[in-house]
């Protein structure tokens, strides 16, 4: 049976916010990288493009704090897809911290704090 991953052991942060020894590996999970950011001074260690929403369901989205629901449902179902790097992402946070980095304005309403519920085996919708 899978262990249990423990909540703290996946943060999230701003692309635009400073890497901190605590992060611990650091993961680009938006498709695009995030403007104004040289790589050396964000220290990803990897960049996780495929668990990024699609470029539609992004464009849809908008950052609009009204479809959040149905982002959170869509971004879900997506995320199905890509199972075996759910699976890597999930045995990082099993041995140690990781930070799901985005670039979003808004903390509360982004793909990485879905990603973030997906990782820790809770519900999306």
């Amino acid at each position: 049976m899978e262990s249990k991953i423990v909540a703290k052991n996946i943060k999230l942060k701003r692309a635009y916010d400073s890497a901190h020894s605590d992060d611990g590996t650091r993961i680009l999970v938006d498709r695009l990288w995030p403007r104004g950011v040289r790589k050396v001074d964000a220290a990803i260690d990897l960049w996780a493009k495929d668990v990024a929403p699609s470029a539609g369901l992004r464009k849809w989205f908008g950052h609009d704090p009204a479809r959040w629901p149905e982002f959170r449902r869509r971004y879900s179902e997506e995320m199905r897809q890509h199972r075996e790097r759910l699976d890597e992402l999930r045995a990082l946070a099993q041995r140690g911290r990781i930070t799901l980095v985005f670039a979003a304005h808004d903390a509360a309403h982004n793909d990485a704090v879905v990603l973030r519920e997906i990782l820790l085996g809770r519900s999306t919708s």
